[in-house]
């Protein structure tokens, strides 16, 4: 039943939006003894909440939304009321203050409502967010803690000392408190509409570690910076996550008592174009090295570094540190720095430009004169005068009060032990504590290995002096000689603790594999009693069952598995530690994956009602929702509408595929606007399919999305049919006959019996063949005929000098063309192959990329970026749906195709669900030498379902219905 809001949003005094701040929120009120039955509490808050009710840690949210249609949850709480007594409700509220890839910047806001109801469901009683509300900064948590990346919002950096961790239970006394401060009312603000959460809320499981992996005494640097130049060089641009390119620099003074040896460093070199001391440029910053060092020798006074930030950039942080044992202080060179201004100042910005890309670009001038000019003539602080005009203090809350990344990453030593049997302790869930040992002048560093990848919020309790520093820094992937940092990732907390034994519970997402832990400035030994992760995603039953005789495939299956399990989150996200983000296309084929292991449709749901609420940045959708970064990738809106259809095809929802086909209309219309005169898709735009050098311009024809086109334009014709839409379906069936017949006119080589992957803005045709522009050509139905015979035989011999497929993205497409063809027995030696290599490598989630192309590995032995990447499970789809042969042969799965491909196996089973409730079972082994197969399925009543045997093999069928 839906109940009025009697809540109004609260917030504290102070700003609207403040950068990265935690706030408290705690409302104590009495519980009647008796004439109630149960109470439900909604809640939502801008960006990001933790609720308890009584001490107990109840939920998290809310769920991504746009602002006009803001989330909010409901929990049931009556079992958690006391009755007769004095209760509280505590929230925990995290404002971001800037925009990211899966928020856009609203301002701080809680809204919250506890209803007591009656037997009857009647409503008795209402606690509502009001002025009578408590609320204080939480005090322990600090603003100026590093940016994690463009995708997300900010790293933890918690002081224990400095805040009462009772501030939740019900005893704790906020007599000290504010009130809260009402801001608006339900449809007010920001937040003009609320909508309840259309999916469950995600699950927490409790998961250990399997070992230390490593036990290291270190040094680091003893000085870090990470500086938001971005945010700081334009006012403004914390709105927005677009690229931002500007120019300028940024200036700090080094003094030093006496003569010294520095190591000066940037554990990240992005943002940084070079870097001069007293004038003199330091060559080790100049290369594009991922890390930069150089080691100087210095005299004792005063030293001018001054860094070119200069660039295109989403966040826009430089990274630096310093190294030095002897006395030393920064401080800004520029005088009218105040208390609340950092030791740095900028110089300029002498130009700035949003460059968003499909919309031109716009001007800039990368040869400002006074920007040229500053390099050569700004040695010491007093020639900054020059430039009086554009020099400005960067203020604190831009400047990190500890750059956490780089100190995990830099090690100026490094000692490894052996690692005693009693620290292993510290990851094993029973009473025995895990003592990290200390060293004096040194900081000590474990690795923890959980296993396999997590995505979650990370737990431990320690039992250390106050003023223990405890850092830990979470990453995918190390060998024994190599551990791949995540660049452009802060995935870091640091925790300082209060005296004695205490318990710290994340509240930032994170993903991860291993997790290094180093303890910093202990006078004792630390003592670990539990490290876990609670392990966050949708709520799913592993439903989706593999296995086979082959235990290659079936570690690949598994990989796949649990792979899509991290990557459904409130959406389906590409990765869990890097982004988070929902990337439209990704999750086409994340859906078709999660429906042959899960079975769940609201995700999906959501997912695809996300995608038109970008069309108020643009008519032809973003490539991410929501998210403050206006870009469109055009496949991927491709990508979305043909999963609009592919929703219908698995439910049979026609309500929704009315309400979807509208939206589809209303995109597809401004797509087909950009047709040139040759009858082609032209246009400007991130114009991308593969990770590979397949030539793909951000202007021009590029040949595989206008075949997808296609391919979208069939299918929303085909959804305009089912909801009766007799016009629409042939006027989108012949717009994409005229571009199939313009894409075989102008975009076929005869010469080379193959589709060149583009036509260039200036008219130049691509000299390059590749694998992904014929496949697909396959897909889509645009070859044909001749055509069609030709490219299939590339299908099954990709030939050498086409440009292979580079990513498992696009594996998931080229499967899908062999599967077309039948040729089952091809897909299952290329997953083989290709996720081989993975499982050789010891990898426990699927790669985002393969390691075939130099160009996107900054490191040998880095062989992915994410470890970790959902458009990368194709194994789980093709398996059950080529492999065990169940294939839906209408919508909603009422008439299915039990058609098993041996594929050189002697045995497989596993089951696969039903959309409509239960599962499909099929088991089946070749006996007699290979001759015949006895062949188990079972499957729900009201499934119609027909069963094929491979070709030249006798079955004996054992076939059960379910009622």
């Amino acid at each position: 039943m839906s109940r009025a809001w009697q809540a109004n949003w609260i917030w504290t005094q102070g700003e609207e939006s403040p950068r990265n701040e935690w706030h408290c929120f705690r409302k104590t009120f009495m519980v009647p003894q008796e004439g109630w039955s149960d109470s439900s509490l909604r809640i939502t808050a801008d960006s990001r909440y933790v609720l308890y009710i009584n001490g107990k840690r109840l939920g998290r949210g809310p769920v991504r939304s746009w602002q006009t249609e803001q989330s909010y949850d409901t929990y049931e709480v009556g079992h958690l009321l006391e009755r007769g007594k004095q209760n509280t409700i505590a929230v925990l509220v995290m404002h971001f203050g800037i925009t990211t890839f899966y928020y856009i910047r609203g301002r701080g806001g809680l809204l919250a409502q506890l209803d007591l109801l009656s037997e009857d469901g009647r409503l008795l009683e209402t606690v509502s967010s009001d002025q009578s509300w408590r609320t204080s900064r939480y005090l322990g948590q600090h603003s100026r803690a590093t940016r994690m990346a463009c995708q997300h919002a900010f790293s933890e950096y918690v002081d224990a000392s400095e805040w009462d961790d009772s501030w939740k239970e019900r005893d704790y006394s906020d007599i000290g408190w504010a009130s809260a401060l009402v801001i608006a009312a339900v449809g007010e603000g920001p937040w003009t509409t609320l909508i309840p959460r259309d999916i469950p809320l995600l699950t927490e499981e409790q998961v250990y570690p399997q070992r230390v992996e490593a036990l290291n005494q270190i040094k680091t640097f003893h000085w870090t910076a990470a500086i938001d130049v971005r945010n700081h060089l334009a006012a403004g641009s914390e709105n927005h996550s677009n690229h931002l390119e500007y120019i300028g620099y940024a200036a700090t003074l080094l003094v030093l008592e006496e003569p010294a040896s520095v190591v000066l460093g940037a554990a990240f070199g992005e943002g940084i174009v070079a870097v001069t001391l007293n004038g003199k440029v330091i060559d080790a910053f100049g290369r594009n090295d991922v890390e930069r060092y150089a080691e100087l020798e210095l005299e004792a006074g005063e030293h001018l570094l001054l860094v070119d930030v200069s660039g295109q950039s989403h966040p826009g942080i430089i990274h630096l540190g310093l190294y030095c044992e002897k006395p030393f202080v920064f401080r800004s060179p520029w005088e009218d720095a105040g208390e609340a201004h950092s030791v740095f100042c900028s110089i300029g910005p002498f130009d700035t430009a949003v460059q968003i890309d499909h919309q031109g670009r716009q001007p800039f001038n990368r040869k400002h004169p006074l920007y040229l000019e500053v390099t050569g003539s700004v040695a010491s602080a007093g020639d900054l005068s020059k430039y009086a005009e554009w020099v400005k203090p960067i203020p604190n809350k831009f400047v990190s009060e500890a750059d956490v990344f780089a100190l995990c990453v830099y090690k100026k030593e490094s000692t490894a032990l052996a690692i005693p049997a009693s620290l292993q302790q510290m990851v094993i869930p029973n009473a025995e504590a895990g003592t990290v040992p200390i060293f004096h002048g040194m900081d000590t560093e474990l690795i923890i290995d959980f296993g396999k990848e997590y995505s979650g919020y990370l737990t431990f309790e320690v039992d250390a002096d106050a003023g223990t520093v405890i850092d830990f820094y979470g990453f995918e992937y190390m060998n024994s000689h190599y551990r791949q940092d995540t660049y452009g990732l802060d995935n870091t907390i640091r925790y300082v603790c209060r005296q004695g034994r205490q318990v710290y519970v994340s509240s930032v997402r994170r993903g991860f594999r291993y997790q290094m832990v180093t303890v910093r400035g202990a006078t004792k030994p630390v003592k670990f009693y539990g490290l876990t992760c609670l392990q966050s995603n949708y709520p799913v039953a592993e439903i989706g069952k593999f296995q086979c005789s082959d235990p290659l495939l079936n570690d690949i299956w598994q990989i796949s598995q649990h792979t899509t399990k991290l990557c459904m989150e409130d959406t389906f996200v590409d990765c869990p530690a890097y982004e988070q983000v929902f990337w439209v296309g990704d999750s086409r084929n994340e859906a078709l994956i999660s429906n042959y292991l899960y079975g769940v449709n609201d995700i999906v749901k959501r997912c695809l009602r996300l995608v038109p609420g970008s069309k108020d940045q643009t008519p032809l959708l973003v490539n991410q929702v929501p998210s403050g970064w206006n870009s469109v990738i055009p496949n991927w809106t491709f990508f979305w509408a043909l999963a609009c259809h592919e929703y219908y095809l698995q439910t049979g929802d026609r309500d929704f595929a009315k309400e979807m086909y509208a939206h589809m209309q209303f995109t597809l219309k401004h797509y087909l606007e950009k047709i040139d005169g040759n009858g082609l898709f032209n246009i400007q735009g991130w114009n991308f399919l593969d990770w590979s050098p397949i030539d793909q311009p951000n202007d021009g024809v590029v040949t595989h999305q206008n075949m997808f086109l296609v391919k979208t334009l069939l299918a929303t014709a085909e959804l305009a049919a089912i909801v009766d839409d007799a016009a629409g379906a042939a006027w989108f069936a012949d717009e994409a006959k005229k571009l199939t017949s313009a894409i075989n006119e102008h975009l076929w080589d005869e010469q080379n019996q193959a589709y060149i992957d583009c036509i260039h803005a200036d008219g130049r045709r691509s000299e390059v063949l590749s694998m992904q522009t014929q496949v697909v050509a396959t897909l889509t139905e645009v070859a044909s005929g001749e055509r069609y015979e030709r490219l299939s035989k590339y299908m099954q011999q990709p030939p050498a000098h086409f440009v292979q497929i580079g990513s498992p993205f696009m594996s998931f497409f080229y499967y899908e063309a062999l599967a077309k063809s039948g040729n089952a027995q091809q897909i299952i030696d290329d997953i083989r192959h290709h996720y081989g290599v993975m499982i050789d490598n010891g990898a426990t989630t699927c790669w985002e990329m393969y390691p075939n192309f130099s160009e996107n590995r900054a490191h040998e032995d880095m062989l992915t970026r994410s470890h970790c990447h959902a458009w990368s499970s194709a194994p789980a789809y093709f398996l059950g749906r080529e492999l065990l042969g169940v294939k839906a042969l209408t919508a909603a799965w009422t008439e299915v195709e039990i058609a098993p491909n041996l594929c050189g196996l002697a045995w497989a089973k596993g089951s696969v669900p039903h959309p409509g409730g239960g599962r499909i079972d099929v088991s089946w082994r070749l006996e007699q030498g290979g001759s015949a197969m006895k062949l188990e399925v079972a499957y729900p009543a009201h499934a119609k379902v027909s069963i094929k045997v491979p070709e030249g093999v006798t079955a004996e069928i054992h076939e059960t219905k379910l009622g």
